[in-house]
């Protein structure tokens, strides 16, 4: 067998499809020697026999090592330069209660953004003290809770929120520590939904009125100025946004240091991870170490002390942890007839779909797509639908049939209802299968659905050979409880 014309050209063909490239799966992934895969010491069919597919699983161990990894890299680095970092893992990308505590035993702190989130990070026992409060749209009850509740930091997102922050501040009697996100207008090379330091988009006060922000903020004898936040999205490998962003919140940073203490200085997070073998993520770091070099250069072209630095890593801690089994269902083989190729003196290119193919490339002129349906879809991974994310997959057993090129689809009415958008697998899958997609950790149950009446699956934890549930999966009986309109049926099946 060879390349497929319709693959993308970043889709190496394998040598062998049932192989697992390290940096995209969870630390403990491998195989036993009858080749099923193994996560935490369990295998995918022990932990689907017990808990059913579709299932969200978390490498528990990895989850831990990449906080405490984090939080080093950041400590040594900055502790160079004589200054402090603190790591706050920012709880959208996954969070429930043991993650929270999770955090906590690793010395981070954590990010919420609704009162949802913390009233779990609440419940998951982390001192409130240790949290930070983000948000476009705050309501008054939000505010309130965090000011009563103690939250270590509140993140001011527009102008209005000073007021509203102080008077709830006023009102509860305390003086609450808040910083001030600066929509810094650096453009991330990310997708678009991605990006949230564009000029025209709903985050932040922009760096033109971050000197007026911080004087509005001082102003208010229940408000404490921490000093600016600044986040410029989500996925990004390419370090120039980063650096750039430091250096336009130093500019501004010094320039209120001249007028008042301005302690801290957070940076954001927003790091790529490895979905596929194309991507190629930072190392922690090296992230550190470029930042803490950025910003104790400003800060010496300045004149001002380094400040403690702050930063809000999710996807790198929890993304490549986890993993999501389905079971595979329908599988269609769909034969496309291709245009002949097309010169343009230096290759061929087939204009399908963007994809090229390669001068010594096969000649045909129709190549097939195999669609593999399975039992999940965007109601558990909405991120391809979104943004047009990539993934990988795997099926649970090792095969050695040739690889062929196909579509990992789910079960929901809509043609964007994609898992794996190009994937090799070996061209014996079946119905009956499991399949793993890997490095789905992070905002793939954050962002998960009823659509289709389908229900969340449960969230299950693996360590050391065992398996306890984090967040229990949803019945038909959950998604009914909910239905005003649904009349009993008396357990007799009688109808009276």
């Amino acid at each position: 067998m060879s390349e497929n014309p319709l693959a993308p050209q970043r889709l190496r063909f394998p040598t062998d499809a049932s192989e697992l490239v390290d940096r995209i799966w969870p630390a403990s992934a491998t195989r036993t020697d009858d080749g099923t895969l193994v996560v935490g010491g369990v295998t995918a069919t022990d932990l689907v026999a017990q808990f059913g597919t579709p299932l969200y699983v978390v490498d528990e161990r990895d989850v831990q090592s990449r906080a405490v990894r984090v939080r080093d890299a950041f400590a040594e680095a900055f502790g160079r330069i004589g200054t402090r970092a603190h790591v706050y893992y920012a709880g959208k990308a996954f969070l429930t209660t043991q993650v929270v505590a999770w955090m906590a035993e690793a010395g981070l702190r954590v990010d919420v953004c609704t009162g949802g989130e913390l009233a779990v990070a609440l419940a998951g026992g982390i001192d409130p003290a240790r949290l930070g409060f983000h948000g476009n749209d705050k309501s008054d009850a939000e505010i309130a809770r965090a000011v009563e509740v103690g939250v270590g930091t509140i993140v001011l997102d527009s102008h209005e929120e000073v007021q509203r922050v102080a008077r709830a501040a006023a009102d509860a009697g305390v003086v609450q520590r808040v910083r001030i996100r600066i929509n810094s207008g650096v453009h991330a090379s990310t997708h678009d939904y991605l990006a949230t330091a564009r000029e025209d988009q709903k985050f932040g006060i922009p760096l033109t009125e971050a000197v007026t922000a911080a004087e509005a903020v001082r102003a208010e004898p229940s408000l404490a100025f921490v000093g600016l936040h600044s986040h410029i999205g989500s996925q990004i490998f390419d370090e120039s946004g980063f650096r750039e962003a430091a250096r336009r919140l130093v500019d501004v940073h010094a320039t209120l240091v001249a007028s008042g203490p301005v302690p801290e200085l957070n940076l954001g997070g927003g790091w790529g991870i490895d979905y596929t073998e194309a991507d190629a993520a930072f190392a922690p770091e090296d992230v550190a170490e470029a930042l803490a070099t950025i910003v104790a250069e400003a800060c010496a072209e300045r004149d001002v002390p380094v400040p403690e630095i702050a930063v809000e890593p999710g996807r790198y801690i929890v993304g490549p942890a986890g993993i999501t089994l389905y079971s595979v269902g329908t599988i269609k083989p769909v034969t496309l007839e291709l245009e002949p190729p097309v010169s343009d003196g230096t290759e061929q290119v087939l204009a399908t779909e963007d994809h090229a193919l390669a001068a010594d490339a096969p000649t045909a002129h129709a190549a097939t797509r195999t669609y593999v349906s399975v039992d999940g879809g965007m109601s558990d991974n909405a991120r391809p639908a979104l943004y047009g994310a990539d993934y990988t997959a795997r099926l649970a057993r090792t095969s050695e049939a040739p690889a062929v090129l196909t579509r990992v689809v789910g079960k929901h009415c809509e043609s964007g209802d994609v898992v794996v958008q190009d994937e090799y697998l070996p061209g014996d899958v079946q119905r009956g299968d499991l399949l793993a997609v890997a490095a789905t950790g992070a905002y793939c149950w954050a962002l998960s659905s009823n659509y289709n009446h389908v229900g969340r699956p449960p969230v299950v934890a693996v360590a050391d050979g065992t398996a306890r549930i984090l967040v229990r999966g949803e019945s038909i009986d959950d998604l009914l409880a909910r239905d005003t309109g649904v009349v009993p049926v008396p357990l007799d099946g009688s109808g009276h």
